[in-house]
């Protein structure tokens, strides 16, 4: 990254202001799912997401993956944003759901799929692999429900 990139990114960042999420984590990638470790972060080609407990939130997180409702996809296809697109995602439960959520129907889920670089997409990861959104994805999100979500303000490096 050459000192004008830099120049221009800080410029944008006056402009346009980015958070970093910490979604909810309701589990973890499953058995089915299949990934690169040779490689940080990991590449997943697909995608399993088995619950654990579930708070309810519309944005899940396992690293390096993120799911989302499809009331939540829908919201989001709405707009144009940059740095992600969705993918089917394999849903499971594990023994602990089952015992404590018996009676629990889980919605749809899709996979988000993030794409985008941290302070420039709509949607991207920080070189820490933070997840980072624009303000204008983050209004989106609020539409949903986000109640154990961490959101800071980022300030790119």
């Amino acid at each position: 990254m050459t000192n004008s990139d830099i120049y221009l990114i800080r410029q944008y960042d006056k402009i346009m202001k980015f958070f970093k999420l910490e979604p909810e984590v309701a589990g973890g990638l499953g058995q089915k799912t299949v990934m690169d470790t040779t490689v940080h972060p990991p590449l997943v080609s697909v995608l399993e997401y088995e619950f654990d407990g579930w708070l309810g939130d519309d944005l899940l997180e396992s690293f390096p993956c993120y799911i989302v409702t499809e009331r939540l996809k829908n919201l989001l296809k709405e707009d144009s944003f940059t740095g992600c697109e969705f993918d089917s995602v394999i849903i499971s439960t594990s023994e602990t759901f089952e015992e404590f959520y018996p009676e629990a129907n889980l919605p749809k889920f899709y996979w988000l799929k993030i794409k985008g670089k941290a302070g420039i997409d709509d949607v991207g990861f920080s070189e820490l692999n933070h997840l980072v959104v624009s303000e204008k994805f983050l209004k989106v999100l609020l539409q949903a429900n986000l109640k154990n979500c961490l959101v800071e303000d980022y300030i790119s490096q």
